[in-house]
């Protein structure tokens, strides 16, 4: 295992260089499209730091003078991709109530850009709680520090990140190769069956997703038992009880009966449980963010004494922070000017874009550390930020309640719900950036790097990634569509946080949210949170809250095969416990989960530029309806068969 230095290199290295920002600047562009792609379908995203520092290793070894610290530069601009794509879990929202009919550049790119740097500034505190004067395990942080470390030792490290990197490449062609199998529907993309339960009806379904499979693994069993949690209360237990209150339409399919009341109902009741979950969280870290606050002032004022700092303690001065995060909100304002100018609510403008711009400062403070906090727990990846984006619209709908009551004219009721997600919208950049900004700089810490150096590379991360989120929207909108919205065509996508946020805006707004599920699920939540907590203090396997609500508003398709993969990880890992080298045999299984993810991704964004040259839903399809036994089969066959063989290959690499 390679050791990790305590002290920062004795003399001055390359760190923040021009190739490395470009470098990440490249595979921030690729990933950012990539999860763009994967959260509107299936409302997660993955993270990309350990991909991006497998890359960055096996292209820099190549040039004189390339350190480890460059490479952690490279990833830290990177991991920009997998955080700010998570946006599109609110603005679609805007497309599907009708408010946009696409996305505006200018200012489809100047929410994701403010929300992001502001994620940056509001973590640069939190930086000492929850990275230094803490024992989180930030798995993924420490995961990537471990790659960067073996690259940058000997030959053997440069022979395992070449290693790695052709296991991204060959899970990558195989997990796209059976994406666009199922493109020519000779084999299905999601396997289901919908059958009545008693007076109701359930189901069960399972997509047949490498993506998927690739995001089980690396969320881990405990996430994973979490997930299936969810999803026996929302699938098993409670749409058979709600669709037995609801009954069906006479000859109404089990498929559609189900389905509607999961919509309706069962979607809500996780909102529930992850609001609850959420505050939970906020609640227990309340303390060491003070403190950590307190002990970054003290740095920052040692500095202005004359005090030398150790590398590993420079973080962006106080200042700094205080005057970038203030200046954001002068374009924050302009922003949301555009959007009430000419409209019901110019009237209004002063009041609310005052009122938006102290809900920004106030919420974003605390969702950062919130977030920050979850990264720490259970990783960047694993952490249900669209959770935090529930609590933000519920907040920022009942502002506006506040301000203008309920029983609006149309027009204005759907301008204070736009006006509402786009708040929300920028708080959630802020989310995203500060969950993973901490991850970074816990890397950044075991590997010796410069904390400012690697939060300036993260702003530039946020820039490069805020310039390509705009178009790869458009381009998803245009040619598939979202669900629920004007137009959507049969490919269209679920983008299910994006419509569970509007849905509650509209509620919210409307006055007709159903707040009685989402009462019950705020017990469940209580719950379970309580559960948590006795097999904790038993030392017992632990049941994140979050991931419970996770599965419960999730489409089975979508849960089901993230629980396997999660399965298939835990027994990977044991395996790989039993191997000369377990550290490096488990990153080699981080590899193959990821090249599943990228690839399936990376696909789905093509498949969308086929959609729009052809100007069809189905430009490769081979097979018709007639095929769809043959599919189901065959489909399933080849992709447990694949992915037999996708985890043997890792094993032989792994010990090779």
């Amino acid at each position: 295992m390679a050791t990790i230095p305590s002290a920062p290199p004795a003399r001055p290295v390359a760190e923040l260089t021009l190739r490395g920002i470009l470098l990440g600047g490249l595979i921030t562009l690729l990933f950012t499209a990539a999860n763009v792609y994967l959260g509107l379908k299936v409302g997660l995203t993955f993270a990309t730091s350990i991909p991006a520092a497998v890359i960055s290793m096996a292209v820099l070894r190549y040039v004189p003078g390339a350190t480890v610290l460059e490479n952690n530069i490279v990833q830290t601009v990177a991991s920009a991709a997998g955080t700010l794509a998570a946006i599109i879990f609110v603005l679609p929202g805007l497309v599907m109530i009708g408010w946009w009919t696409g996305f505006p550049y200018l200012l489809t790119a100047g929410i994701t850009a403010t929300g992001g740097i502001l994620g940056v500034m509001f973590s640069v505190p939190l930086r000492r709680a929850l990275v230094v004067d803490t024992d989180l395990p930030f798995p993924e942080g420490r995961a990537a520090a471990e790659v960067l470390l073996v690259g940058a030792g000997s030959r053997a490290g440069e022979a395992e990140s070449g290693r790695g990197l052709k296991l991204i490449v060959v899970n990558a062609l195989v997990s796209a190769g059976f994406a666009i199998l199922t493109q020519t529907k000779i084999a299905v993309a999601e396997a289901a069956y919908y059958f009545r339960a008693g007076a109701g009806a359930t189901g069960i379904s399972s997509g047949l997703s490498f993506a998927l499979v690739g995001a089980g693994h690396l969320i881990g069993l405990s996430a994973g038992i979490a997930i299936f949690a969810g999803l026996v209360i929302g699938w098993w237990v409670a749409l058979p009880i709600l669709t037995a209150l609801a009954p069906a339409v006479a000859g109404t399919s089990a498929e559609a009966w189900a389905g509607a009341v999961f919509r309706t109902d069962v979607r809500f009741l996780g909102a529930g449980v992850i609001g609850v979950a959420a505050i939970w969280t906020l609640v227990k870290i309340i303390g060491p963010v003070v403190s950590g606050i307190q002990s970054s002032i003290a740095a920052s004022r040692a500095k202005r004494s004359g005090a030398v700092l150790e590398l590993g303690e420079r973080d962006l001065s106080i200042g700094v922070v205080v005057t970038v995060s203030l200046a954001m909100l002068v374009p924050i304002a302009g922003l949301l000017w555009s959007v009430i100018a000419g409209g019901p609510l110019q009237g209004s403008a002063l009041v609310l874009i005052a009122g938006a711009l102290i809900f920004i400062l106030v919420l974003g403070l605390v969702i950062a550390a919130v977030c920050g906090y979850m990264a720490g727990l259970i990783g960047a990846s694993n952490s249900p930020v669209s959770g935090i984006g529930i609590l933000s619209v519920l907040a920022a709908s009942l502002m506006l309640v506040g301000l203008f009551g309920r029983g609006t004219p149309p027009e204005t009721s759907q301008a204070l719900i736009a006006y509402a997600l786009i708040v929300t919208g920028i708080v959630f950049g802020v989310a995203t950036i500060s969950n993973d900004n901490l991850q970074d700089l816990k890397t950044g810490q075991l590997v010796g790097a410069t904390p400012w150096k690697q939060q300036v590379a993260l702003v530039i991360g946020v820039i490069f990634g805020s310039l390509v989120v705009p178009p790869v929207l458009e381009l998803l909108a245009t040619t598939l569509g979202f669900q629920g919205a004007p137009g959507a065509g049969p490919n269209a996508l679920a983008a299910p946080q994006a419509a569970l946020i509007s849905a509650l805006a509209k509620g919210v707004l409307g006055g007709d949210l159903n707040w009685a599920m989402i009462g019950v699920g705020a017990l469940v939540g209580a719950a379970i949170i309580i559960a948590d907590e006795i097999l904790g203090k038993l030392g017992k396997f632990r049941l994140p809250p979050l991931g419970v609500g996770l599965g419960v508003y999730l489409p089975m398709a979508v849960t089901l095969p993230v629980v396997i993969g999660a399965v298939i990880g835990a027994f990977y890992d044991r395996w790989a416990e039993r191997t000369g080298d377990p550290e490096a045999a488990k990153r080699m299984g981080v590899l193959t989960a990821t090249g599943m993810i990228v690839g399936e991704s990376l696909w789905g964004v093509a498949f969308a530029v086929i959609v729009y040259l052809t100007n069809s839903d189905a430009p490769l399809a081979l097979a018709g309806d007639g095929f769809a036994t043959p599919a189901l089969i065959g489909g399933t066959i080849a992709f447990l068969a694949l992915l037999v063989g996708l985890y043997r290959y890792t094993r032989r690499i792994a010990i090779a």
